[in-house]
């Protein structure tokens, strides 16, 4: 059984929860095994290590990044969410889903497109197209959105809480590496403008996660879900690998930012992910030095990291 600092949580105080009980003991809410957030950051680990380790990854961690690359992996992205949210609006009602309907706080898709005609220019939804990779994760999202609605939660929180526990530090290494306007430009798919507290949401998002109408094996389904989606993203990287083996190293330069983020390593997603996962270890700290020394190597990084750190980065509030 696991425990995570909360806010508010008051002495003693049990309350239902879902699937289980949630008992908040001296400001700390401790959660029952049996709720779904407990299940996904379990059952996922392996999975979640397995896409860490990728050569794609590993070159991250070397420094290395192509702009193109980075342009490429904001098109995968943008494909993934124009599925997503496309079957979460047609499935916004369903009760199964419904608490989790947040698009004025969460969906990036017209973000995204801002970002694509910075970096393309206007016509960059003709110079744009799905790479097979992406299409196979396309396919199962919307195959799920019309025949499983409950799943859609696995790929919404891998995503969405991903992209919130780490976007503003990976904002600041794009910014940097890539050399990018102040005033936001290219950058907009980190912005959530409509969340206030990205550690209250979370909060709230977790809860509504957790309070969700599911039998166990529906829960046990999500689950399943959440690998087959770390899954679609190691694909993914692999895809953007062969991409880069064609093209001539353009490797980003630019001064580390390590001091803008006041040496604060639990800021990095990839530092969280892995501590939460495995309850502490040596070689993330080591693994996050080496990318917050790096900025470069965390371009493209920047662009996909938040499907690794999704599942578990969330829990260090």
């Amino acid at each position: 059984m696991s425990a995570m600092k909360t806010e508010d949580a008051a002495n003693g105080k049990s309350t239902a929860n879902g699937g289980g009980i949630v008992y908040e003991e001296g400001g700390v809410t401790v959660l029952s095994p049996t709720d779904l957030s407990e299940m996904l950051a379990a059952g996922t680990k392996e999975v979640h290590e397995k896409a860490e380790n990728t050569e794609f990854v590993k070159d991250f961690l070397k420094g290395r990044i192509r702009k193109e690359l980075f342009k490429l992996g904001h098109v995968a992205l943008y494909f993934t969410y124009s599925a997503m949210e496309e079957e979460i609006e047609r499935n916004k009602e369903h009760p199964q889903f419904a608490p989790l309907y947040f698009p004025h706080e969460l969906h990036r898709r017209d973000a995204l497109a801002r970002d694509l005609e910075f970096f393309y220019g206007e016509d960059w939804q003709d110079q744009i197209s799905v790479s097979p990779a992406t299409q196979r994760y396309v396919d199962r999202i919307h195959q799920v959105g019309r025949e499983q609605p409950a799943l859609l939660v696995a790929h919404a929180y891998t995503r969405y809480m991903g992209d919130l526990s780490g976007g503003q530090v990976l904002r600041k290494v794009a910014q940097r590496a890539m050399k990018l306007p102040p005033t936001g430009e290219g950058l907009n798919f980190y912005e959530f403008d409509g969340i206030h507290s990205a550690k209250a949401f979370k909060q709230l998002y977790r809860s509504r996660m957790n309070e969700l109408e599911l039998d166990t094996h529906i829960k046990e389904k999500i689950v399943e879900e959440a690998i087959l989606a770390f899954q679609f993203n190691m694909e993914i990287f692999g895809e953007l690998e062969e991409v880069g083996k064609t093209l001539q190293d353009d490797v980003l330069d630019a001064a580390p930012v390590h001091g803008e983020m006041q040496g604060d390593i639990s800021q990095c997603p990839y530092y969280a992910a892995k501590m939460a996962a495995s309850g502490g270890s040596s070689y993330i700290c080591q693994m996050a030095m080496t990318v917050l020394k790096n900025p470069s190597g965390q371009v493209l990084l920047a662009a996909w990291i938040a499907a690794l750190a999704g599942l578990a980065a969330w829990y260090l509030m």
